[in-house]
């Protein structure tokens, strides 16, 4: 640890005297390569590359570009795959914002950790495949934004695609390289929710979704990839009706507030997001692990992970309305130039948190547990798992972590984060690209 921290220290001060103060113009194609590395117990090894490319034209749209595109391939050696395909342009429409995206997941160990949060009780003793499911999650989306008022206001308005195919788990996949000890073989807790009926028949292979997006936006933000000030507000509704092709209709809506306060001019800036998604009605339950995105990024999974909660386990905060927050203090280090690129060291600290304010439904159906019937061995299982008698609280994780920032636009980001409760696992390490928001 000590050598690790010398050495940044020499990497720093070695750069120190190359500091500039200015930027340099970057014009033509600026390219971000990253090689995407991490392991996973269940899913093995992932390698792969991701590749942001920034078109800045003739140098005159620096440092905002002119267009730009993300692409991400990678797998996993027990047989995931994931495809990301991103592109946003300011310039192609006159005076609309264009945002595509495509996206290709075939994920063997999905996390499933049960809905309604602290109701679904996490046992860090069942071995990890318990919670997994298979997925196929293949999804398409179109994006516009004009402006409405000063470049300030603005509307927004796209269309969204998807197919989710959920299964199972396959076993002899996951427990394949195992030792016998660390095998599981039994029922997992996405095909006990199937058996309870809280997964509706209907519902538990997934379904397609065909949606129309409305909103609207406030924006005030410096600078859009990494801001030091201003204000990134939106609400939007997402509507997918039977008659556009969506196999369990449904209406959603979120709110998201962003505030960018500077504290050191250029040097340090707090900011936050305070973020609320409901539904109109009840919800299928595969659309709730589903965090929707209107603009440049494409739709993730849901609370913990990344890009919503840090530290806290992938898709553990689930239910028909959630709400989550992230504080973050950013310290700019240093600046420098580098091989004709524009470099900046930066340190933040966050805190994390997320709570269901909605739940879904956990109640065993009648037809499988009949008033005044017998089926204690049904009730023992599920009340293992499940309590629906307690509300859910607040889960909440704390850390910090280091980027690297190239040219103002393509960012290095690691993470680490410590959940601050045992029911939200043990925390985690990312390495990814761009500030959480």
């Amino acid at each position: 640890m000590k050598k690790g921290v010398l050495f940044l220290m020499a990497v720093i001060s070695g750069f120190s005297a190359r500091a500039q103060k200015e930027d340099i113009v970057k014009k033509g194609i600026s390219l971000g390569p990253l090689p995407v590395v991490s392991f996973d117990q269940d899913k093995g090894f992932q390698y792969g590359a991701l590749l942001n490319l920034f078109d800045f034209g003739d140098g005159s749209f620096y440092p905002t570009p002119k267009q730009q595109w993300y692409m991400e391939a990678s797998a996993y050696t027990k047989g995931t795959q994931q495809y990301f395909l991103t592109y946003d342009t300011k310039h192609l429409i006159p005076k609309v914002r264009m945002s595509v995206a495509t996206t290709a997941v075939f994920d063997k160990a999905m996390d499933f950790y049960g809905l309604n949060g602290y109701q679904s009780i996490y046992d860090p003793d069942e071995k990890s495949a318990f919670y997994r499911l298979e997925r196929l999650a293949l999804s398409a989306k179109a994006d516009f934004v004009g402006n409405l008022w000063k470049n300030k206001l603005f509307w927004q308005a796209g269309y969204y695609f998807s197919r989710y195919r959920y299964r199972p788990v396959d076993l002899e996949k996951i427990n394949k390289g195992k030792n016998e000890a660390d095998q599981f073989w039994g029922e997992t807790l996405y095909e006990k929710y199937v058996n309870w009926g809280i997964i509706a028949p209907e519902e538990k292979e997934g379904g397609t979704t065909s949606a129309l997006r409305l909103g609207v936006m406030y924006d005030t933000r410096d600078f859009e990839a990494a801001p030091a000030s201003g204000i990134w507000a939106e609400a939007n509704l997402t509507l997918a009706p039977g008659f556009l092709g969506t196999t369990h209709g449904f209406a959603r809506y979120m709110v998201t507030f962003r505030h960018y306060i500077p504290v050191v001019s250029e040097k340090l800036t707090f900011a936050y997001r305070l973020n609320y998604q409901g539904s109109i009605g009840s919800l299928p339950y595969y659309i709730m692990p589903v965090f929707s995105n209107i603009g440049k990024e494409y739709d993730r999974d849901g609370i913990g992970g990344y890009r919503t909660v840090r530290g806290i386990m992938r898709d553990r905060v689930q239910g028909l309305d959630v709400a989550f927050f992230n504080a973050e203090l950013r310290w700019k280090m240093i600046g420098f130039h580098l091989w004709n690129q524009n470099i900046y060291l930066g340190l933040n600290a966050f805190l994390d948190g997320a709570t269901v304010t909605r739940n879904y439904d956990l109640t065993i159906p009648d037809y499988l547990y009949p008033r005044g019937g017998s089926s204690e061995p049904l009730l023992d299982d599920y009340n293992h798992f499940i309590n629906t008698t307690k509300s859910d609280r607040l889960h909440t994780a704390a850390g910090g972590g280091f980027r690297i920032v190239i040219n103002r636009n393509f960012i290095i980001a690691v993470d680490y984060a410590k959940t601050l409760d045992k029911q939200d696992g043990k925390g985690g390490l990312y390495i990814n690209t761009g500030y959480l928001f």
